[in-house]
Formats: C-alpha cells, structure tokens, sequence
C-alpha cells in the first residue's frame, strides 16, 4: 500500500495501543483503555468490513446458560468453576447494558425456554429431578430460583410438554449493540481501520513491530482480541468453531416470544422482528464445523430448515430469507483466555460461544491486563 506521509503521521505514528479485533472484545477494551489512559492514541485493526467472527453474526442470546448446559459443565468442570462460569456472564451483562443501555440493544428479558425432545427423555428427567439443587446452589447469586417448569404453550410439536423456564434470560439486537459500540468508540477519537489483516508481529524491548497486507507500523502494546481466529497469531489453544443461522421472513400473527434452547443449547432459536431465527447444528459434523470458512453446508442446513417445519413452526407456513454463519472460539474448557503473553503483547480470546455475554467484561479485564 503506497501510503502518504498523512497518513503515516495521522494514523499509523506514536500508537500507544493496537487492538486486533472490532468485535465485542475489542471495542470494549479499546474503551476501558480511553477510560484510563485519556491521551493514548488507540488503532484498532480488522480484517473485515464489518466486524469479523462472531460479534455481528451471532443469535442475540442475553443469556448464561442453560439447565441441562450447566449440568453438562458439571461433568467436566469443579462445581466452584462452573459458578465463576455463571458469575462472569451475569457480570458481562451487566456491563453491556450499563455500557450501552438497554433501549440502545434492544434488551428484553422475555424468559428463556429449554426444551426436550420427546427422543431424548432421559435428558429431560434427569433435568427435572436436578433442577431444585441447582436453583438452591445458584440462589445466592440470583437471590431467587433461576429454573421453573412451564407447559408447551407455543405448540411445539415433538418435544415433551413441559419446558424449563429461565426468567432472568433475555435477549438482544446484535445488530444495534455492534452500531452503538462502534458509535461510543468514534466518539471517544478511537481510530479503526477495516480490511487490515495482521499476518505478523515482532516484538522488540519497547515496542511491537506489526506486519499487515497493507502496511508496517509499530506499536507500543499489542492487544489480541480475534476470538476463534487468535491461533493465526498466538499458540494459546483456541479452535474455531462455526455456527450456522437461518432467519425466516416475517411471519404474520407469530406467536414465539422469547429465546429456546434445544439438545443441550446445540440449537437456538428466537423472536425477532415477527421472524424466526434458529441456529445450530454443531454437534452433527463437529469436525467440519472446526473452520474459520464463513459458508453454510446442506447437512446442517436441511436440518435447520426440517427442525422448522416439525418441531417450531409445525402448523404455519414460512419462508427463509437469510443463511450466514459466525465463528465462535472454543476450547476443552470454558474459561476464556485472558493473559499477557510477553512484555508488550496481550490476548483475550476463546468465549466459547458466550460473547455477548462475557465479551464486554473479558475486554475490560483484557485492558486491566495493561
């Protein structure tokens, strides 16, 4: 890129700090670091148009997980780490809204709904015989019980005629949370520059030589905030994993009010705009979806789409308008990498498909690192 001394001296001189990511996480940190540092000039890099990854791609779920995804963490984490789990997403919701405002992100906490396929009973007695224990462990935290038990009032068709119902799940417009976010850092002088992909960096005993398909510059601290792409820079342990969406046209007199879960929260659906929105399907081919390829495929698609006409729509004619897909950052355990990974360089990384709701605390933590 043949760059004039303008631009070199107005956006690519004395950076105190560049962020990697015009996600969740780094918009947030890149305002956590304003907060604190007032004149340091801030660069945040994306190699998108629009942010990348997940944070303009995902469902819009206000939530922390639910009954049968908290039982499922039981298993392979101390019941102290699943709580820390819980306590960050509550507190990450908790700053996105005190950062943006609800009217802002459109946040409605409508109730979330778990359901269970008639297939799957075992599934659903075993949530039902643990669902008082869990709200006795989790009431301190919430100071009322999380999980209730309500009939198949929508007319599902397939699944068990009792739901488990989550009062405190809400949800939101990605879309105008993404709009806002941008707005704020604009607003506070935060320079983002689209379509500059980091391919390398070099670390130096002050400074971080930063290698992009457009341009060098450097940087006095470099802050990694790319989620499911963060192992094309760093060795910290992070797989990509996509998920796959559908949205139907609008539907006339829709019914569906609130956010559902689905298999273990592997499918997601929702309300928005008098349209239905689904996602999931990972767990039918867990090894194709480990990509950082942005396409649908017919398997978990046609799945979707026949989920649709049996299960959540049964009885109404639709329409699907859109199809895209986000990729998420996982890994064998939930928590979220967030560390200094040498003098001037730092990650915060692997949400495992809880962005929106620990996305703005991870980045506040990630400008705490600094």
């Amino acid at each position: 890129m043949n760059l004039s001394y303008w631009e070199i001296k107005s956006w690519l001189s004395n950076i105190d700090y560049c962020i990697v990511g015009s996600g969740i996480v780094g918009l947030n940190c890149a305002l956590q670091l304003k907060a604190k540092f007032p004149k340091a000039k801030i660069l945040i890099l994306e190699k998108g148009t629009l942010p990348q990854g997940a944070s303009t791609k995902n469902a819009g779920f206000a939530c922390f997980g639910s009954l049968s995804e908290i039982l499922d963490d039981l298993k392979t984490h101390t019941k102290p780490e699943v709580l820390q789990l819980i306590q960050k997403r509550v507190k990450g919701l908790n700053v996105l809204r005190q950062t943006l405002g609800d009217q802002k992100i459109n946040f409605k906490q409508l109730g979330g709904y778990e359901l269970f396929l008639n297939s799957n009973q075992t599934l659903f007695q075993d949530c039902i015989s643990k669902r008082e224990a869990i709200n006795t462990w989790l009431k301190p935290l919430f100071k009322s019980d999380v999980f209730s038990i309500k009939h198949n009032s929508f007319n599902f068709k397939n699944i068990n005629n009792q739901y488990v119902f989550n009062k405190f799940e809400g949800q939101i417009d990605t879309g105008k949370m993404m709009e806002a976010l941008l707005e704020k850092v604009y607003s506070k002088g935060i320079k983002i520059l689209n379509n500059v992909q980091v391919e390398q960096f070099l670390e130096f005993a002050n400074s971080v030589k930063i290698k992009t398909n457009q341009f060098e510059f450097s940087s006095s601290k470099l802050l990694i905030a790319t989620n499911g792409f963060a192992s094309q820079l760093i060795k910290e342990h992070v797989k990509p994993a996509r998920a796959q969406v559908l949205i139907t046209k609008p539907i006339n007199n829709l019914r569906l009010k609130g956010t559902f879960h689905l298999d273990k929260g592997y499918y997601y659906f929702r309300n928005i705009d008098n349209r239905v929105l689904l996602g999931g399907g990972r767990n039918l081919d867990f090894k194709t979806e480990e990509t950082t390829v942005f396409k649908q495929t017919a398997l978990i698609q046609n799945h979707l789409e026949t989920l649709l006409k049996t299960t959540i729509l049964p009885e109404t004619a639709f329409e699907i308008e859109h199809r895209w897909s986000g990729i998420m950052g996982v890994g064998s355990q939930k928590r979220a990498v967030v560390k200094r990974l040498s003098t001037n360089v730092f990650c915060g990384v692997r949400l495992g498909g809880m962005g929106v709701a620990i996305g703005s605390l991870i980045g506040k933590e990630l400008a705490e690192l600094v």
